[in-house]
């Protein structure tokens, strides 16, 4: 039986989606959603719509410490951890759950579906290639949600202070412990404008420096991106290899620029998907 944490700060618009699809889900023990910082009434939508849930309002807009204070009130494993702004497949806690029980996975997801129909066409080609990455179909990436079992947790306390917590969590594990599981879906909706979509990709870049620089990563992962791509630019698939590298280039440049002021960094979400009638 498995505990799901939604950390949300003012997703007002969004998170009546998100636990519309896990309430009835079975084999579920618990529902946090760890509020953070909310200027908007997220917490009373959860209080008023969904009194079966555990509604955490934390004063502090920090996702990690939103995630450390709800995993204080823990009482069963696997957890769970999803944003806010997507929604699970039916069957998608059991079925990861019974495929944890087996032992071999300590780090799981579900499979991403992301939805770029309202999407610009620029953010269209950068996901037809991204997605097709082999690192990012299978390596618990772009997934917006983890799943750690008990003794995957062991690995580290807590989530410490830093941009990017599901790629401090990925970090810890071997490839052959974590993976995506069949069958399991979680529905995300892409950016509708190239300026959110950097904004987030180079959120994702600048917390995997960030990690770098700490040396938080007990496990190093090979990329082989570049091969990849150079094999692809003589393909069919021309335009939209080199629209991804463009925006890749244009992400690496202004991540770089950000790490020189990390202190200072304030976080960047994309609201352009979750405008009211947005849909995952």
């Amino acid at each position: 039986m498995a505990t799901l944490i939604i950390p949300a700060h003012n997703e007002a618009t969004v998170i009546q989606r998100c636990l519309d699809s896990l309430v009835n889900q079975a084999g579920v023990t618990q529902i946090i959603v760890a509020c953070n910082g909310c200027t908007d009434n997220t917490a009373d939508i959860v209080r008023t719509h969904y009194p079966q849930i555990l509604c955490l309002d934390i004063a502090k807009p920090s996702k990690v410490n939103a995630l450390n204070e709800a995993e204080k009130h823990i009482i069963s494993w696997p957890v769970f951890y999803i944003d806010a702004d997507t929604r699970l497949s039916d069957g998608s806690i059991q079925r990861i759950t019974e495929e944890m029980a087996k032992g071999k996975l300590l780090l799981a997801a579900p499979e991403p579906i992301i939805n770029t129909t309202q999407s610009s066409w620029v953010v269209q080609q950068y996901y037809k290639v991204w997605l097709s990455l082999p690192y990012i179909r299978d390596g618990v990436v772009a997934t917006c949600s983890y799943v750690i079992s008990q003794q995957g947790h062991e690995r580290f306390q807590e989530f410490p202070s830093v941009i990017n917590d599901d790629g401090f969590v990925r970090c810890q594990f071997a490839r052959h412990e974590r993976g995506n599981v069949q069958g399991a879906k979680i529905y995300i909706a892409a950016p509708h404008n190239l300026k959110s979509l950097i904004k987030i990709k180079s959120r994702a870049r600048l917390g995997n420096m960030e990690l770098a620089s700490k040396g938080l990563c007990t496990q190093k992962e090979i990329k082989p991106y570049s091969s990849i791509l150079r094999q692809r630019l003589l393909s069919r698939d021309f335009v939209a290899v080199l629209t991804y590298i463009l925006i890749s280039l244009v992400i690496r440049t202004r991540a770089k620029r950000q790490f020189k002021q990390l202190a200072s960094y304030r976080w960047e979400k994309d609201e352009s998907s979750r405008s009211v009638g947005s849909s995952t």
